[in-house]
């Protein structure tokens, strides 16, 4: 499959990326979307051409694909409005979901096949939106000064005993904002607030860089412990680069929480747009994403 991507400019950083895929699908939809859909996805994953190109082996319809950072999307698709041609939006974190269903953007969508596929806690009650890959938010450590026995909960990371050894990405990222959210379902607002401070005071330096910073950061002697997703560790471990996968090597995870609510469990998550001009393309779309087929790609690209 041949692909070409073209890279749009906006507010000062790079929009998005369009790549044409060729799929097929039950005639009445093919024909009723022009046989094609539009998908606006803020997964930067070069595997996840093999989703769309599943798509298309069974069903016919052609995807065009814009790729950009979630929060760009989210504004590219307001400013286009009624007329934005987007039928599906799909991006790594419930919190942008969120955000995305709040702006109004996305219809509910009554799926038997999503439904039964999808755990109810991982998608929106009304139909928003559905997850359809999961990642978990773990704590890494560094194997040479760390014992696991030492680790148990998000909450322990406020303990002094981590005092300029733990490593963080910025507050700003949603993936911390999520775990945050889950702290303040469990703790409340005032829990919430001390959680927060005890862990800044337990930061190793200011937060920087993305997950597989810190984990790097770990290897470097710069921090004991790191909040990260687990992927970002696989990734280092299968690397081609031996440097990375030595430094893969050093660290290791922890789920915490297991004995009350368990591991924090985001989702990476898609909907249908309310302006969406191939609906029923959207829908069916969505429900190859949690086919068997489907989900062994997103379990190996992942």
């Amino acid at each position: 499959m041949k692909m070409s991507r073209r890279v749009f400019i906006g507010s000062g950083a790079a929009m998005a990326a369009i790549a044409a895929h060729q799929f097929s699908r039950p005639a009445a939809v093919r024909a009723q979307s022009g046989g094609q859909l539009n998908l606006y996805s803020a997964r930067h994953y070069d595997t996840d051409d093999a989703l769309y190109q599943s798509f298309t082996d069974r069903t016919g319809v052609r995807v065009n694909l814009v790729e950009a950072e979630a929060d760009q999307l989210i504004e590219r698709i307001k400013s286009e409005g009624a007329n934005s041609p987007a039928d599906v939006f799909i991006t790594v974190d419930a919190g942008r979901l969120w955000r995305a269903q709040q702006d109004n953007l996305l219809e509910p969508v009554s799926s038997r096949v999503l439904t039964e596929a999808v755990p109810a806690s991982l998608r929106d009650p009304d139909g928003h939106w559905f997850g359809l890959s999961k990642r978990a938010r773990v704590i890494m450590y560094s194997k040479d000064r760390v014992n696991p026995s030492e680790l148990s909960t998000y909450e322990d990371l406020a303990d002094a005993k981590w005092r300029r050894r733990l490593l963080v990405r910025s507050s700003t990222h949603v993936y911390n904002q999520s775990l945050t959210g889950s702290i303040l379902a469990a703790r409340g607002a005032r829990g919430t607030e001390e959680w927060a401070r005890g862990v800044v005071a337990n930061f190793a330096r200011p937060p920087e860089g993305n997950d597989t910073a810190q984990i790097q950061a770990i290897a470097a002697g710069l921090g004991d412990i790191a909040l990260t997703n687990t992927y970002y560790l696989a990734r280092l471990l299968k690397s081609e680069n031996p440097e990375e996968r030595a430094i893969a090597e050093q660290v290791g995870a922890f789920f915490p929480n297991q004995r009350d609510r368990g591991t924090h469990v985001n989702v990476s998550g898609g909907g249908v747009l309310r302006t969406a001009p191939n609906k029923a393309a959207a829908v069916q779309f969505l429900e190859h994403m949690v086919s068997q087929e489907a989900q062994e790609i997103f379990a190996k690209g992942n």
